[in-house]
């Protein structure tokens, strides 16, 4: 056939033959390729998704594993969110004091009340107190009324948290030779603090007669203001719903209800009712009384004991019915109210709140400054736990009785507030030694205790 064309047409055809030749075989390598890839693909999809399958088994597995090491919390009262600082209050921890227990062979526990937000055991009172008085309308929360209280310290600052968190102002009238950090965070907190120079209850500036009459005294300002005119209507309207409240501590019985409704109960829910004795000290008398008719109430056989300081006349009360403390004693006494370091506890006459508890306190002892000051640097070298006078006075006691009642026994006390109230005379070396008494280095064991 190409014998029969023209040079040119020669060319011709044989260049469209080539043409039509690597055309073909183009698309061929083109379909075999894709072919390829295609292929390519398709293991590499299903590869992943294999790997991806494994992976997941794997996660699968390795959740499953850690799920079963690991329990999710259950809900509880603890687990829920708190509202405010009164929601802190309460529900403190329940120690074992380790060295307090081995030395004694008896379940010396102890309830850690200087978690309070406040610091101290008094936060459950002042939110009683403050909630009754609600309750029964004579505060009104943020209109201005000014909460007043006589006070050693510990239930002043509650009060004072307390007022700020519910909207109040609050005036503490408190003796001038407490510790000096008392009367500082009462001021951080806002509180407006009087200072008197102690005296005995029969006179009219004592701090807690002084604090009553200054709530008596409130608001007459604005009343005389307003009798004469010098006041708009408004202003009169609010002036006439602010209320000057005495919170009353020692005579108030919402101080009692606060631990016979919450202190008591927790004590025996931590404790499962196992429990032989209670022992603590008494200021106002409302833990003691509180905390001993409730569990008395379920545990018969429940021994409580009170823990009195030098000084004061409780002591006498409970074993002889006789309100007296040697330091009364013509030319003994040295400070009025209580001749002791220790402050919180100790008191030289009957209130309402301690009333509560006759006929329920077993027995008392006595404990000295000195057995206080000697517990006190035991359990910080033994425990590290560093706590507060009446704190120290309630352990002392608490190793008497575990004594006096034999190992296997478990005897509750009370950590009232820590050590760091109480820097400038408790904590106070210089302060002691002025005081009379011995401040050793270290205290590693309990031979101080008689």
């Amino acid at each position: 056939m190409l014998e029969s064309l023209s040079d040119k047409n020669k060319h011709i055809a044989i260049g469209a033959a080539l043409g039509i030749f690597f055309t073909l075989s183009t698309t061929a390598v083109l379909l075999a390729t894709r072919g390829t890839l295609n292929n390519y693909s398709g293991q590499r999809r299903n590869s992943q998704t294999t790997c991806s399958r494994k992976q997941s088994r794997r996660r699968s597995s390795i959740g499953e594993s850690i799920s079963k090491q690991i329990a999710l919390p259950k809900a509880g009262e603890n687990s829920q969110i708190c509202d405010g600082v009164a929601g802190l209050i309460g529900n403190t921890p329940m120690m074992r004091i380790k060295s307090l227990s081995e030395a004694t062979g008896c379940e010396i526990l102890a309830k850690a009340e200087f978690l309070n937000p406040g610091g101290s055991t008094k936060d459950r009172v002042a939110l009683s107190m403050i909630n009754t008085a609600e309750k029964e309308h004579i505060l009104t929360p943020g209109n201005g009324s000014t909460i007043f209280e006589g006070t050693v310290g510990s239930t002043g600052i509650s009060l004072a948290m307390m007022a700020k968190a519910r909207g109040y102002n609050a005036w503490i009238v408190m003796p001038d030779d407490v510790a000096l950090e008392k009367s500082q965070l009462l001021e951080k907190l806002g509180a407006h603090v009087e200072k008197v120079r102690p005296v005995s209850i029969v006179d009219k500036n004592q701090f807690v007669n002084l604090a009553k009459r200054r709530a008596q005294e409130f608001g007459k300002d604005d009343i005389s203001n307003k009798s004469n005119g010098n006041d708009d209507d408004e202003s009169s309207s609010d002036s006439s719903q602010k209320t000057g409240f005495f919170a009353d501590q020692f005579e108030n019985l919402a101080n009692f209800n606060a631990h016979f409704t919450t202190t008591g109960p927790e004590i025996y829910r931590q404790t499962q009712g196992n429990v032989d004795a209670i022992v603590m000290g008494a200021g106002t008398g409302g833990t003691l009384a509180g905390v001993t008719k409730y569990l008395k109430a379920l545990l018969p056989d429940l021994r409580t004991y009170l823990v009195d300081p030098q000084g004061s006349g409780l002591f006498n009360k409970v074993k002889y019915n006789i309100m007296y403390s040697p330091t009364e004693k013509e030319g003994k006494r040295k400070r009025h109210q209580v001749d002791t370091v220790v402050e919180g506890v100790g008191i030289n006459r009957l209130t309402r709140n301690f009333a509560m508890s006759e006929g329920y306190i077993d027995d008392a002892i006595r404990v000295t400054d000195q057995e206080a000051v000697d517990m006190a640097r035991y359990l910080v070298n033994q425990e590290g736990l560093f706590i507060g006078s009446s704190s120290a006075v309630n352990c002392v006691g608490a190793v008497r009785i575990a004594r006096e009642l034999g190992p296997g026994h478990t005897i509750v006390t009370l950590l009232c507030d820590s050590g760091h109230r109480h820097l400038t005379k408790f904590w106070n070396d210089e302060y002691l030694a002025n005081q009379g008494l011995i401040v050793k280095d270290v205290v590693d064991n309990l031979d101080f205790i008689a």
